[in-house]
């Protein structure tokens, strides 16, 4: 369970790399906003990574995609950046033009060095403190992750505590893509939802919850996430609804299989959401892990989450913490290959 030294953010404060293993499966966590930064699976032909990253911390720092990052306090879109909660109103941080809140703030839990716990040759447990205050959230927040691996399976458990009634939601931003390389279009893809929730022009939830049955949102039966003929897709960034709250324990909520590698990937979790964004602002400036040119698509992201803007749809779960609560998401990465 080798742990070395990532680099230094611009204060002196060291990021450490935690690299972890089982069978079948490598990883690589920065502390750096709890950062999955590789995940290596084992395949008849060798390993493969099949997760995009950065080979410096400089490519974590200077790029805004959330790679690998946890996000939070509140993960995903808040309207306005403005909530009422118990009769008093807050203001958040506009981190998106100014006029939504986005995956916690600009200093959201992404952009924050988490302290280790705990780790062994196979798991990291990763802790931060967020004060009152923290991007204009009410309330003292202490937040876990940890990172398990064995046998083919990524496991990541997040858990949460506040001091007072706040809002917590925190999702895992991996950008996946099974073949190592170029565009996921061509990717497979299968979500266990009836239903999604549509977007305003701001990528705001409209509170509807139509079903996603003769729509491009259907993915009850594995297809290409490709929903049209080259720039005729429309790219998605939006939230499946799996359920309409969240399970005791993890159950299929989605499976992806590439192509060329023949990889597959069936996540399991506890959460009600699941966004998919397909990677439609990519390419990155910086040069990818390896020296790889990225590409649009070169990666989509599962994100299993509360419903995005939760606050202002009181139909949708809630993402409101309250002192005598306690904040638990587990979801697993389970990989074989394509039989």
């Amino acid at each position: 369970m080798p742990i070395s030294e990532f680099g230094q953010m611009a204060d002196g404060t060291v990021v450490q790399a935690i690299d972890i293993a089982a069978e079948g499966i490598e990883a690589r966590i920065l502390t750096f906003g709890a950062t999955l930064a590789d995940l290596v699976v084992a395949t008849p032909d060798g390993p493969r990574s099949v997760i995009l990253g950065f080979d410096d911390l400089d490519g974590y720092l200077n790029h805004g995609g959330y790679f690998g990052a946890i996000a939070g306090r509140c993960a995903n879109r808040i309207a306005g950046g403005s909530f009422e909660l118990d009769g008093q109103t807050f203001e958040l941080d506009l981190n998106e033009a100014e006029r939504t809140h986005l995956h916690g703030g600009s200093d959201g839990f992404f952009r924050r060095n988490w302290l280790v716990v705990d780790a062994n040759d196979s798991s990291v447990l990763l802790a931060l403190i967020s004060q009152a205050g923290d991007q204009g959230y009410p309330g003292k927040v202490i937040a876990t992750c940890r990172y398990s691996l064995d046998a083919g399976r990524l496991t990541i458990a997040l858990g949460a505590r506040a001091d007072a009634p706040t809002l917590v939601n925190l999702a895992a931003h991996a950008y996946f893509n099974l073949d190592g390389g170029g565009s996921i279009l061509d990717h497979r893809l299968k979500i266990a939802a009836e239903a999604y929730t549509p977007v305003d022009a701001n990528n705001i939830p409209t509170g509807e919850v139509p079903a996603v049955d003769g729509t491009p949102f259907d993915f009850r039966e594995l297809r290409p996430v490709r929903n049209g003929m080259d720039e005729a897709h429309s790219p998605y960034d939006h939230n499946w609804v799996l359920a309409m709250q969240p399970a005791p324990e993890p159950w299929h909520a989605a499976r992806l299989e590439g192509p060329l590698s023949g990889i597959r990937l069936d996540l399991w979790t506890t959460e009600p959401g699941l966004q998919l964004y397909d990677g439609a602002f990519l390419p990155v400036v910086p040069p990818l892990r390896g020296g790889i040119a990225p590409v649009r698509h070169g990666a989509l992201c599962l994100e299993p989450q509360r419903f995005p803007d939760a606050i202002h749809h009181p139909h949708f779960p809630s993402a409101v913490l309250r002192p005598d609560e306690i904040y638990s998401q587990v979801t697993e990465y389970r990989f074989s290959m394509v039989e």
